[in-house]
């Protein structure tokens, strides 16, 4: 018995290795060797597929109709629309849906910003900070199911090149543009079509085709948003019946880190005449510039000076800033924050130039506040667990994670913000 035991344990390492080689090897990355085979119980809970399409207004679905989301959504349950976090940027509002916590909790606070206890900015173009785990806080949904012996994969979302807690997902991908849609969508087949033992019963993919189409031409270019979509449609009908033929208990949540509002280039305000690096360092977010002054004495002097620049934005200190879930209190945030006026939006000299050189008089941008809708986004999901045909009010996406961690039966952290009764509705009793 004790042979045959030693001979099944090293026959499914081997399929393992071999079924990760076959991975592109352009852009796979190691990962830590940690629940690469799912316990006893794992093996009884059913799959989830958490899918983000990047920028997705909540109202493009009505507007253009789709077919194949149409028809998930009919056969399956929705929200009105998916409220993100301040500011609607990308990485802090997926790490919010990849944890159940506000920005201000789980420390990715905006696309960049100054941690102090580093002395070092954060920036999602700077891959040294983006893979570095200990800038994020938290137990996003991979690391949770690792510690419950649950294999999982990611080909893509924030957060998962990093090693938080000292883990990646099972299986993942750094992330590389270039990588197609079908070439993730097969990989994610994949993934399903492994034995058992070794199969991924949490998979993470990210399409980024409707954040791209809405920053180059707006989201009101009817023509081109509705190009993108139908071939991200098509693209996802394509996974939607694929997942169907392995007759496995697929559960697929379809999110967005947030909308997209149409932006006038007479509207974008110079960050040049704010900048003065002799006093304050200052990291811009497009919708709220942070402030961190070099000496914190000076704090109130460069509070005031910049009250006096105020034209078309407004000047705050931190706590009594508008637009925040709650009064924010990590320290990241720096003292000052300045807040653009409704339709308006910060951009650098040179960026302005170039636009102007390029004749783009309108784009898309977001980063609002999450009371404007157009930066609300999208939740769906369908499967075994899944109502069929419920319908729920706009909620907020913090919301997300305790309803994944109920259908795959993993415990939800005590320090998440999120509530699993605001989307109880949404599953099967």
């Amino acid at each position: 018995m004790k042979h045959s035991a030693l001979f099944k344990s090293l026959f499914l390492l081997v399929i393992f290795l071999a079924l990760v080689s076959c991975g592109s090897t352009s852009n796979v990355s190691s990962f830590s060797p940690l629940t690469t085979v799912n316990t006893a119980e794992s093996l009884k809970k059913p799959y989830v597929i958490l899918i983000s399409l990047d920028g997705f207004r909540h109202d493009y679905v009505n507007t253009y109709t789709p077919p194949y989301l149409s028809s998930f959504i009919e056969e399956g349950s929705q929200a009105a629309s998916l409220i993100p976090s301040f500011p609607t940027k990308t990485f802090p509002n997926h790490y919010t849906i990849a944890t159940g916590m506000y920005p201000d909790n789980h420390g990715l606070l905006a696309n960049s910003y100054y941690d102090y206890d580093k002395k070092k900015t954060y920036s999602i173009g700077n891959r040294e900070t983006v893979v570095d785990g200990s800038f994020y806080k938290g137990t996003p949904l991979w690391v949770n199911a690792n510690s419950a012996g649950m294999v999982t994969a990611s080909y893509f979302f924030v957060g998962t090149e990093a090693d938080i807690k000292g883990v990646h997902p099972t299986y993942y991908y750094n992330y590389d543009g270039k990588v197609t849609n079908q070439e993730r969508v097969d990989q994610a087949i994949k993934w399903l079509e492994m034995p058992e033992e070794t199969r991924p019963h949490l998979i993470t993919l990210y399409f980024s085709d409707m954040d791209d189409t809405g920053h180059r031409y707006g989201p009101n270019n009817k023509e081109k948003i509705k190009e993108a979509l139908l071939k991200l449609d098509s693209t996802l009908g394509d996974l939607f019946d694929r997942v169907d033929s392995t007759g496995l208990p697929v559960n697929i949540v379809i999110v967005s880190d947030h909308g997209m509002a149409e932006q006038s280039i007479e509207k974008l305000i110079t960050t040049d005449t704010l900048v003065n690096d002799a006093l304050y360092n200052m990291i811009d977010n497009g919708v709220i510039l942070n402030v961190h002054p070099h000496n914190n004495e000076e704090t109130d002097n460069i509070f005031n000076q910049l009250k006096q620049l105020e034209s078309n934005f407004t000047v705050y200190k931190t706590k009594d800033t508008p637009h925040f879930e709650n009064v924010p209190k990590n320290k990241n945030w720096g003292p000052i924050q300045v807040i653009p006026d409704d339709g308006y939006y910060f951009s650098s000299n040179k960026s302005i130039e170039r636009r102007k050189a390029g004749n783009q008089e309108v784009f898309g941008v977001h980063g609002y506040t999450p009371a404007l809708k157009d930066m609300h986004g999208i939740l769906y999901a369908k499967g075994p667990a899944i109502n069929v045909g419920s319908s729920l009010p706009s909620v907020k996406n913090i919301h997300v994670y305790p309803m994944i961690c109920e259908i795959l039966g993993l415990p939800v952290p005590s320090n998440v913000d999120g509530k699993l009764s605001y989307l109880k509705g949404m599953l099967q009793e």
